[in-house]
């Protein structure tokens, strides 16, 4: 349970949850109350539908005992655990004491077998049907809301089954990719570009760059800037730097969309990729057998098993 600001809220959530139970108890009991023989079966005031009228009949023994279990659960429930501001609970029980636990079985069940795939190579561990196998439940716990279920990623995060690579795609590089993150930054040129013309431009060169349709007089203008402003990153011959993370641009891989829009939307506006560190996560066996999969996603051997 978490700290509180002040105590008020403490009492806040402990005052009202006890005095709702006591109502409840005490609202049963007094329409338990036995009826006077004379006043059982009388009419109430109270009809619907007409001819639907109610009698003055007591209660069920069944749902007023079923009434007082719900209760004495309730109360049974806040005393072992915590659920009456900072009151831990007889038992002490914490979420995360009950996630440590679990962590604590898996690992004593699968933790010899993750050591025994970080010891072999991963281009090994790729070829090992096994293991792939476990790679792909691990990918879809913690991959696959980025990625997508099948890896062919989704706007803004990268297809991890062609052979395009941001930042190169071999084993090790893979495995530094999931331990450490990345973080590519792609800032923002319309106000260098000289603004909307400026950006469409250079938009129309990047086109030419992967053998699209462009203007040719506004791609030679792009050029000049290009050369001038882009290259840096992209390269001279726009093929891009994995190790900066630049994306290629002479082929038809598109992160954010290979619309003109999407694209001038790039240039001017700049983008901003994160890929979170797992190394704390998931440690460095987890992620070595993870890597592996994700390495077979792109020679192919992940669909000898699908």
């Amino acid at each position: 349970m978490a700290d509180f600001t002040s105590g008020f809220w403490n009492f806040y959530i402990i005052i009202p949850t006890v005095l709702g139970i006591v109502a409840c108890f005490l609202l049963i009991r007094w329409l338990s109350t036995d009826i006077h023989p004379d006043q059982e079966g009388k009419e109430m005031d109270h009809v619907w539908d007409e001819d639907l009228v109610e009698l003055n009949n007591p209660l069920p023994r069944w749902w007023l005992n079923m009434f007082y279990l719900t209760l004495f659960f309730g109360i049974g429930y806040l005393l072992l655990y915590p659920g009456l501001g900072t009151f831990k609970g007889l038992l002490g029980w914490t979420s995360i004491g009950q996630y440590q636990r679990e962590v604590d079985v898996a690992d004593a069940k699968f933790g010899p077998l993750f050591k025994k795939y970080a010891e072999m190579d991963i281009v090994a561990v790729a070829a090992d049907p096994a293991a792939r196998h476990m790679g792909e439940r691990m990918f879809v716990s913690y991959c696959a809301q980025c990625h997508g279920s099948d890896a062919r990623g989704a706007r803004g995060f990268p297809n991890l089954r062609d052979n395009d690579w941001l930042y190169g795609g071999d084993p090790q590089t893979i495995l530094q990719t999931i331990l450490e993150g990345r973080n590519g930054v792609m800032p923002a040129w319309e106000a260098a570009l000289g603004g909307e013309t400026g950006v469409s431009d250079v938009a129309e060169y990047v086109f030419t760059l992967s053998g699209r349709k462009a203007d040719e007089a506004a791609a030679l203008r792009g050029k000049e800037k290009f050369d001038a402003m882009c290259v840096a990153c992209h390269g001279a011959d726009g093929k891009g730097n994995q190790m900066l993370g630049a994306p290629n641009l002479t082929d038809n891989v598109w992160l954010y969309g290979s619309s003109k829009k999407s694209v001038m939307e790039t240039i001017a506006r700049g983008r901003n990729g994160n890929m979170p560190p797992h190394r704390d996560f998931l440690g460095e066996e987890k992620a070595h057998l993870l890597a592996a999969y994700v390495y077979s996603l792109s020679t192919g051997q992940a669909d000898e098993q699908e």
